[in-house]
């Protein structure tokens, strides 16, 4: 896999749940900070948009924001070693720049009881003019998606909303496909059949207009993408590859043994960023 040569569009993640079903993982911590390694799940997620020349992210934020405040003002005090001199004006030189200093990240608070619709709604003002596009993901899954494909999927097919199509177990809204075209979408069936949605999601501007409104309660993965999958406004990029969420504490040791096996599949394309 090789970075876009194109400027690349935002990157909108969803950091608002509570992750109840991590709970004797995320007591402390929101789920996007649950770490793998020394960084949380967000950093990885993150990493992988960069690969591909991915460098502005707004991040929807709700439950326990102060933590994602506090990793990111503190961010190169985290990856950089530096020497502090104490005083009544302290001072700080940072030895060595850090590899993420061209980040842009936007922490956009969107609520705490907030949808996962009203949290894009509400984030989208972050949009600037000339993004036509923007991704759209989940804080608490991995993959060595391709993005630079995706998005040309999504150009290509020229509707409203791409779906990464992955085949994980059973509590995922679930695509029903017509060639690349998604016809119908069920929000976490009992059974699996087939695709799943996996997140990695491309979305135009045009989706907010036409299948989004300032409701709050709003669910993107109900009626926004159910109504666009009905409309025919709806495609899929296939994704054969590694997908795995965090949303459980059997996920969470699994993620954290490939990484400290050196062997995490979502890493593999983080050279090229």
């Amino acid at each position: 896999m090789k970075k876009a040569n194109n400027a690349m569009p935002p990157v909108m993640i969803l950091c608002g749940g509570k992750g109840t079903r991590l709970r004797d993982v995320t007591e402390l911590l929101p789920k996007p900070m649950v770490p793998i390694g020394e960084q949380p799940i967000l950093w990885h997620i993150m990493k992988t948009y960069a690969a591909f020349g991915c460098r502005r992210f707004i991040l929807c934020l709700g439950y326990m924001r102060e933590a994602f405040v506090d990793y990111f003002m503190n961010y190169h005090l985290r990856t950089s070693d530096a020497t502090i001199t104490l005083g009544h004006e302290p001072r700080i030189k940072f030895h060595g720049e850090s590899p993420e200093s061209d980040w842009e990240v936007t922490l956009a608070g969107t609520g705490l009881e907030t949808g996962t619709g009203g949290r894009v709604w509400r984030a989208a003002k972050y949009l600037k003019p000339a993004d036509r596009e923007f991704f759209l993901t989940y804080g608490d899954g991995v993959a060595d998606v391709d993005v630079a494909a995706l998005l040309a999927q999504h150009r290509k097919a020229k509707r409203a909303i791409t779906v990464t199509a992955a085949h994980p177990a059973a509590r995922f809204g679930e695509m029903v496909t017509d060639g690349d075209k998604i016809v119908d979408f069920q929000e976490k069936p009992t059974v699996a059949e087939g695709y799943v949605n996996g997140g990695f999601m491309v979305v135009t501007k045009d989706f907010l207009r036409k299948y989004l409104t300032d409701d709050p309660v709003t669910f993107f993965e109900r009626d926004p993408m159910q109504n666009a999958a009905k409309a025919g406004d709806m495609t899929l990029y296939r994704h054969e590859g590694f997908w795995q969420c965090m949303d459980t504490s059997r996920e969470y040791k699994l993620l954290n043994d490939l990484w400290a096996k050196g062997d995490a599949p979502w890493a593999g394309a983080w050279g090229n960023g």
